[in-house]
Order: C-alpha cells, then sequence, then structure tokens
C-alpha cells in the first residue's frame, strides 16, 4: 500500500469531485493518478495559498482506478462534475459549458494523443472529504505530519519514512474513528470555469523532496 500527501491550491469540487457518496480523482494530479492503484491512501491538505493552516481537506482509499479514458465514456460517470472531457473523432475534446478547467488543460490532464496515458482517474467510496471546515487539529498529536506538511512544497510525497507513514495512518485511524460521516464540509469555493486547480505546480514531482524523506 502507497500513501500519498499533497497540498492543494484549490478545492471547489473539481479534484477531488464529492458527489452521490463516491470521491473521484480525475483532473490535476496524473502522476498520482497513473501510479495510484487501489488500496493506497491519498492525504490532501490546503496550500498555504488556499489556507494557511494547511488544514486537512481529504483522505481517500483508492477503491477502482477506471483505465484509458473509460471514465469520459462511462454512462454512469455521465452526471458527474469533474467528467469535463468527451469523446470526439479519435480522441477527446474539452467538453464545453464544463465547470473545470478549459481545452488547454487537457493535455496535462490526459496525457498526448493519441495514447492519453494520463486518462486514469481514481474513485474512492471509503474517504473523509472536509473541504472548508477542515482544520489543522491533527498539528497538535501529530508532530510528524505537521512538519512534513509544512515543508512540502511543490508536487507530492509518497516515499515516506517508516516514522511518517506510521503517523499518518495513525492519522487515518483517528479520522475515521472521531468523524463517521464521509462528507463533513463543503469545497471552500465555487467552481470557475476556465480555472485550472493546478496552479503552476499540479503533477510536478520535485526530486529534492522525495531525497529529503528521511529528514521526516
Amino acid at each position: 500500500m502507497k500513501i500519498y500527501f499533497y497540498k492543494l491550491t484549490a478545492d471547489n469540487g473539481g479534484a477531488p469531485c464529492v458527489q452521490d457518496g463516491l470521491l473521484s480523482l480525475a483532473i490535476c494530479k496524473p502522476m498520482i493518478r497513473s501510479t495510484g492503484e487501489p488500496g493506497d491512501l491519498i492525504f490532501g491538505f490546503a496550500a498555504n495559498s488556499l489556507h494557511h493552516d494547511n488544514r486537512l481537506i481529504y483522505i481517500a482509499r483508492i477503491g477502482k482506478k477506471v483505465h484509458n479514458g473509460a471514465y469520459y465514456h462511462e454512462r454512469r460517470f455521465a452526471h458527474r462534475s469533474d467528467r469535463v472531457y468527451k469523446s470526439h473523432r479519435d480522441g477527446f475534446a474539452w467538453r464545453h459549458g464544463a465547470l473545470h478547467h478549459g481545452p488547454k488543460d487537457l493535455v496535462h490532464d490526459l496525457g498526448q494523443p493519441p495514447c492519453y496515458k494520463q486518462a486514469n482517474v481514481l474513485l474512492s467510496t471509503d474517504f473523509r472529504y472536509f473541504g472548508a471546515s477542515g482544520t489543522d487539529e491533527y498539528k497538535s498529536r501529530f508532530q510528524l505530519v505537521k512538519k512534513a506538511v509544512e515543508q512540502l512544497g511543490r508536487g507530492h510525497r509518497v516515499r515516506l519514512s517508516d516514522r511518517l507513514r506510521a503517523k499518518l495512518l495513525s492519522l487515518k485511524q483517528q479520522i475515521w474513528k472521531s468523524t463517521p460521516k464521509r462528507v463533513a464540509g463543503k469545497p471552500t469555493s465555487t467552481p470557475r470555469r476556465g480555472v485550472c486547480h493546478r496552479s503552476k505546480s499540479c503533477g510536478v514531482l520535485i526530486k529534492k523532496e522525495l531525497d529529503n524523506d528521511e529528514a521526516v
């Protein structure tokens, strides 16, 4: 089981999308969507630009991975707000009127045609989403997590020290015990068409962060 954690620069219902009891990660974070597998855990904390306290936004255990752009074909996902792309000729195109992203984000989200290697979507029904109601209470009990989150810059981390891994698992266990509802808050902001969630850093995995994992 891998554990990913990263900072969100936007929390407006697009990435992640929480709808009808299902959390999906369909846009942004292409590296997590490419390497994440069922059973892995994802922790999303707020970036300073979103909430200066780096509050916890969500935790999700991946339940299913939808490959090869199938998310944009299957009817059961048609109503979801993060299904921002559609089939077009032999590939994909941004769906006019979609609430998130725009035509210029397609390659970043799905990858280069004709293979679209990044057109993977992670799904979870085992999650806790806080959104704007998230807090930084985890910092008082999990100092190692606090330090790791505050030090994290662009991208995400997945290679963790044993100590940090254990603390994140303890944090997840505590959250599940104290928060029975999967959805405990609303997104921080409303969607704005054409605005990318990634800012200038989405999906960028900084080697320096990986090299310094043992520091925490």
